[in-house]
């Protein structure tokens, strides 16, 4: 599974006219994380059209095979800690 995480310290963020143009309510919409559309133009270059304010977006892959995931942030900076074969992974 693919995502969007934040690489900075701010808040995970997308530009406002794009939120608005995809249909979130805002540019802090959770459900942008899986935008297809969104990992798409991060993964082609493009993420300065992407990030909102303070926002360094990356794309993070989490392996189909792992048991459990979850979200570590620490002042706006994101990474994924996951568990694959029974050990844990960071992201």
């Amino acid at each position: 599974m693919k995502l969007l995480v934040n690489k900075c310290y701010g808040d995970y963020s997308i530009n406002e006219d794009l939120a608005e143009e995809l249909g979130y309510e805002s540019e802090y919409d959770e459900r942008s994380r899986y935008d297809e559309t969104l990992i798409h133009m991060v993964e082609e270059g493009r993420e300065e059209e992407v990030n909102g304010s303070c926002a360094e977006l990356e794309v993070v892959e989490i392996p189909d095979g792992a048991t459990d995931w979850e979200m570590d942030e620490y002042d706006g900076m994101e990474a994924i800690i996951y568990v694959l074969d029974g050990k844990i992974h960071h992201l």
